[in-house]
């Protein structure tokens, strides 16, 4: 028996993300081990889970990982835990255009765990007790154990709410504007650039929540599986992985399939840091536009450039995309990058693309076999500008991509793309196989 629970909204901006975090605070300053998770196929919310929880946030995204794998990943994850806190995403019934797929709804169904639905209460008070009960009787096999009220303006205001509301409010939040996290064009600031204020957090739920009756509504029978004996391998093969403030966009399962597929994991700045000894690289999303100047200077991009050269695999996304095309263009200003995709990035001040990815792998590449189907995300603000022989190895079932239609640019073993794919939708087999035949060369 444990505590486990979904934190869903009405809508997007209704103080979710503050309350989570408020939780979580509070659940740990009680002593509990809290694993975090977040629903979709975000990259920011997880880092303020992760730096509060001091517990890798995990993402369940039924689209990309199918339901199986989420199970996979929640029941996993949990294990040591004390209670399980995820995190929704948009309003509880947003999937895929108009169906379930990728909502909150289905993921809190896939688990089988209750949802505590946030509503922002501002301007209404009658109005809440019927958006309420829509909530509560649109779909019935989702299980909403009770609602938090954020944006209370008074006690009065409290007081018609709760004769109005006929069902069980686990707390309710006043308006504090001290409270909040700083955000830019992808979204909030990440969790390692804030300072969290963890106890202005937990004060806030200890002080307007009641918070042993959520955990005892909450708590339910979860069969957290045995690790399997042997699961990890040992190959001998070392993968650098960019982690810094420019790139640090990534999935935790996806390093985690590296490296139970046998992979040691080796960290590293392209910023501060030389290219470390390794016979792969995974250059993940984040913001090179920021640190432009930097990586352009950076001692490791000559050292990329000539692994490259010589056939080391090397895997980018969206923003490791940028990075290893020739230049990045901002501003008017244009910086050198490590030129060994043959493209150019240009920032364009404006949305290009925000959604899921399916795609048709049609091209030989040193990550994703030919033929399979690989699923992800794409979310960015630029667009490439390709030479003409460029070849891309991604046809798109959906998404927009680099042009028409297709996405992953490859160029000897190295292979970039918009894409954020997650690996529970295609082997990382064989990115291993491909370090591990550049390793014995």
């Amino acid at each position: 028996m444990m505590p486990a629970f979904i934190i869903a909204g009405t809508h997007s901006g209704v103080g979710k993300t503050t309350v989570t975090l408020g939780l979580m605070a509070a659940l740990r300053r009680r002593g509990l081990i809290v694993q975090p998770f977040k629903v979709g196929p975000d990259f920011i919310d997880p880092t303020h889970h992760t730096a509060i929880c001091g517990r890798h946030s995990r993402n369940l995204d039924t689209f990309m990982m199918g339901t199986d794998g989420v199970r996979r990943s929640f029941l996993s994850a949990i294990r040591g835990a004390d209670v399980a806190v995820v995190e929704g995403v948009m309003g509880l019934h947003d999937g895929i255009g108009g169906t379930d797929e990728a909502s909150t709804a289905h993921v809190a169904k896939v688990l089988g765990i209750p949802a505590v639905l946030v509503v922002n209460v501002h301007g209404m008070s009658r109005s809440a007790a019927a958006l309420i009960h829509g909530f509560r009787s649109f779909d019935p096999a989702v299980n909403i154990a009770g609602v938090i009220l954020n944006q209370v303006g008074s006690e009065r205001h409290l007081k018609a709410l709760r004769e109005s509301i006929n069902f069980r409010i686990f707390g309710a939040l006043p308006r504090r504007k001290s409270i909040s996290l700083p955000s830019r064009h992808l979204g909030l600031a990440m969790g390692f650039e804030i300072d969290h204020d963890v106890n202005a957090l937990a004060d806030l739920v200890e002080e307007n929540v009641l918070l042993d009756e959520l955990l005892d509504a909450c708590t339910l029978p979860i069969a957290v599986p045995e690790p399997e004996i042997g699961e990890r391998e040992e190959s001998g093969v070392r993968i650098a992985i960019a982690l810094d403030e420019a790139f640090c966009f990534y999935y935790q399962d996806n390093i985690d399939r590296l490296r139970y597929a046998g992979a040691e994991i080796i960290p590293f700045s392209p910023i501060r840091d030389a290219l470390p000894d390794a016979d792969g690289i995974y250059i993940g999303g984040g913001y090179p536009e920021l640190h432009a100047a930097s990586l352009e200077s950076g001692r490791c991009i000559q050292q990329i450039r000539a692994a490259a050269s010589d056939g080391m695999p090397i895997y980018g996304e969206c923003g490791g995309l940028m990075y290893l095309g020739e230049h990045l263009v901002l501003d008017e200003r244009s910086y050198r990058m490590a030129g060994v995709l043959p493209a150019s990035t240009v920032m364009t001040g404006r949305l290009q693309a925000l959604g899921y990815v399916e795609a048709d792998v049609v091209r030989y590449n040193p990550v994703a076999p030919e033929g399979s189907v690989i699923r992800g995300h794409e979310f960015h603000y630029s667009r490439m500008e390709c030479d003409r022989d460029a070849k891309l190895a991604y046809r798109l079932r959906r998404g927009q991509g680099i042009a028409n239609g297709m996405d992953g640019l490859v160029e000897n073993m190295t292979l970039g793309g918009y894409l954020h794919a997650h690996f529970a939708s295609f082997p990382v087999e064989r990115f291993m196989e491909s370090c591990k035949a550049y390793r014995r060369r």
